[in-house]
């Protein structure tokens, strides 16, 4: 799939309404006839609130151009296997010329790009039903390059023909060679006698079949990518181009945006998955209106789905994001589901549609039994806020909850887990920063042309919490979680552990593009159905500010380095994480520092961190995640992989040995000892399904040696305060 359509990061940002106050515009009635006037009048709102509010605006010239023009065309073809040299020699005449055209809110750059990509994907979907309908053979000694950026675009279609068998050859390989590995399993057992064995003839038929049935699931959902989802992509390689998080939303990606801030939604609770075509629910949410209900079972295949009285739909064939839109809708709303059940029967289940929220998306806690006693842990997977709803859950409200807890169980320590938090709520992080510095400066904020203000925690002047504490980060640790972790270092009040964070130092806000447009201009949009509360072209998260720790460095960039730095997968890599590998990044500066006065919490940190590496020297298991980092760099740097079936199974035990090696030593590591607190029993004990996920959760941390570690060392950090 297109490289944005897989990877769709959920960015941080802050939520308020009515910015109109920053921008000096408005439309004058703007005539609206055609689906093309309206795609224009997105561009012009978006480029007028960018040169109004954005925090560093970028000059609209060729440089721009080429830069928005590269990314659409890596985008739309990231592996090379739709565009050919002669389309792109069509795309380039425009390769300076979008910026003329953003200007006069012109879209025929987009337009060309959209009709070529249309036309060569109906060519494509020719070309691997045609080559996985003949079968392969794998002893020639050809070799595949994986990464695109390495080739050129196909001279025209032959070669990119032999460009697909060649890719295909390689997923059917791998699928085939995953096949003998199986049947060889099944030899191995004892059952073996009534097991089916295939020939390899049959295994590569199998291997095909299944590589079809994959490619067939993908071009379905291209052909679901409609054109208005194809223009929202390229606004969006225009607002990246000002800066990485600068992003356009249409109505109806904004909804689930704020969903996905919120941690709840209005539905009925129910997870699904694809079997088949078919739509099956894979478990219940502890507490959501399906729960309550008590008919909708885990197994239950969903076969029709019906708004109250109206007429049920079938959704056979429906994608899931597809059933679950028909599924979600307004609270108190009555959606009717026909369903087939394990013993055949069917149903069809009124269900009242409430709010549900994700468990999984909340701060939650546990203990650690350590050598110097028991030691907290708080798993926060991101900054969670419903700004929607004034009793909606936050994140620094629960977190607070979490320390008490702790705090009365008479942990030792606590260790708070932000190491794929990817930011969220810049209120609930100065809010929660409280708990360990009390009231006092947590982050400076700058906009453009202002002088930079200091936000304060809104706590009581002492800390609810002064015992041991850490904070473990990652790569994948941005915005939000860099500020937590940055405050608490400056004010020398935690030990931060793990790997150089994300290097997010920018803050956005979300801007209804519809408040620019003039009145006269919004009536041309007003439909029957919705009259003019349907209108709406959408909104603009933009990047208005920038954040500075209290000691007047940026996070941009650089992000935070640990005190504690424990061995990572990606440390050979660098220039290619985080903020870092973006070309449209904003740059690393400094400004004054604030008035603000360190804890000295921590007595002796080269110590601490002296006494770790000695710890990580001698551990098995970081020796080996050490030296496959480096197998991984040397992978990425040489990612050429053989069609031979012996050199392929050869490559590919080299790649696995190292990953079975590390398995091995985990087996015989010591697990830590996990316990959930007595005050989340209840909440926990409420189903079957929930007893579950606590004792996977509580599984999965006792064999993580990270956190293992952090406990080492808020185990010392302890010693040095009780001397």
């Amino acid at each position: 799939m297109l490289q944005f359509m897989k990877n769709k990061i959920l960015i941080p940002l802050i939520i308020i309404g009515g910015l109109i106050a920053f921008f000096s515009f408005k439309y004058k009635g703007k005539s609206i006839q055609t689906k093309e006037d309206k795609r224009q009048l997105v561009i012009e709102a978006v480029m007028k609130a960018v040169e109004g509010a954005h925090f560093s605006p970028r000059t609209i010239d060729d440089e721009f151009s080429s830069r928005v023009y590269q990314k659409a065309i890596s985008q739309f073809d990231l592996d090379k296997l739709f565009f050919t040299k002669k389309d792109i020699v069509k795309l380039k005449a425009f390769e300076y010329k979008i910026d003329d055209e953003i200007k006069q809110s012109s879209i025929e750059f987009f337009d060309s790009l959209d009709a070529i990509y249309l036309r060569d994907v109906t060519i494509a979907e020719k070309f691997y039903t045609k080559i996985l309908s003949e079968p392969f053979s794998f002893k020639s000694n050809e070799k595949l390059q994986l990464n695109a950026d390495k080739e050129e675009f196909a001279a025209n279609e032959e070669e990119l023909m032999d460009r697909w068998r060649e890719h295909l050859k390689y997923r059917v390989l791998s699928k085939y060679i995953d096949l003998k590995n199986e049947q060889d399993k099944k030899k191995e057992n004892k059952d073996s006698v009534n097991a089916v064995m295939k020939t390899d003839a049959q295994l590569e038929v199998q291997a095909r079949e299944d590589v079809k049935k994959s490619y067939d699931r993908y071009y379905k959902r291209i052909h679901k990518w409609k054109d208005d989802d194809r223009f929202t992509a390229y606004v969006n390689f225009i607002t990246t181009n000002e800066d990485p998080h600068t992003e356009y939303f249409p109505p109806r990606e904004k909804k689930g945006f704020d969903e996905q801030m919120s941690g709840s939604f209005f539905g009925i609770g129910a997870l699904l998955k694809q079997e088949n075509d078919k739509t099956i629910i894979s478990s219940i949410v502890t507490g959501s209106p399906s729960w309550k209900q008590g008919d909708l079972k885990a197994g239950d295949e969903i076969q029709k789905v019906a708004q109250d009285e109206a007429t049920p739909v079938d959704i056979g064939g429906y994608e899931i994001d597809d059933v679950v839109k028909l599924i979600r809708g307004e609270k108190g709303t009555i959606v009717k589901l026909t369903v087939k059940k394990t013993d055949g029967s069917v149903k069809v289940i009124p269900i009242v549609r409430g709010v549900v929220q994700l468990e999984e998306t909340f701060a939650k806690s546990a203990i650690i039994k350590s050598s110097v006693g028991q030691v907290g842990y708080i798993f926060l997977p991101e900054f969670y806020a419903d700004f929607n709803h004034t009793s909606g859950r936050r994140c620094a409200v629960d977190v607070e909850k979490e320390v008490r807890k702790l705090k009365d169980a008479g942990v030792a320590g606590i260790i708070i887990d932000l190491r794929y938090n990817s930011g969220g709520s810049l209120g609930d992080v100065v809010d929660m920063s409280g708990i360990f510095i009390g009231k006092n400066p947590v982050v400076q904020v700058k906009s453009n042309h202002a002088s930079p203000s200091v936000l304060k925690a809104q706590a009581a002047d002492s800390p609810l919490y002064s015992g041991p504490l850490a904070v473990m980060i990652s790569g994948n640790s941005a915005s939000a979680s860099e500020i937590l972790a940055a405050v608490l270092q400056d004010y020398k009040r935690a030990v931060i552990v793990g790997s150089t964070s994300y290097g997010k130092g920018s803050v956005q806000k979300m801007v209804s593009l519809d408040d620019m447009i003039d009145p006269m201009t919004r009536l041309q949009f007003t439909d029957e159905k919705n009259g003019s509360d349907g209108f709406s072209i959408g909104a603009l998260k933009l990047t208005m500010e920038k954040f500075y720790r209290v000691n007047g460095g940026s996070t941009q960039l650089k992000g935070v380095t640990p005190d504690i730095t424990l061995p990572d997968l990606y440390e050979y890599e660098d220039d290619d994480m985080g903020e870092r590998h973006s070309k449209s990044a904003l740059p690393w500066d400094v400004i004054p520092a604030a008035n603000y006065k360190p804890t000295n919490s921590i007595v002796n940190l080269k110590q601490l961190a002296q006494n770790s590496e000695n710890r990580v020297n001698n551990n098995a298991i970081f020796k080996l995640i050490d030296e496959n980092a480096a197998q991984v760099k040397k992978r990425k740097d040489n990612n050429v992989v053989s069609l031979n079936e012996a050199q392929y199974k050869k490559e590919q035990e080299q790649l696995n040995s190292l990953s079975k090696r590390i398995e091995e030593v985990q087996k015989k590591a010591t697990l830590l000892e996990m316990i959930n607190l007595d005050a989340d029993k209840e909440r926990i004990n409420l189903d079957s399904a929930s007893v579950k996920k606590n004792t996977d959760w509580l599984k999965n941390i006792s064999k993580d040696v990270y956190i293992g570690e952090t406990v080492n060392i808020i185990n010392d950090l302890y010693m040095q305060l009780k001397k």
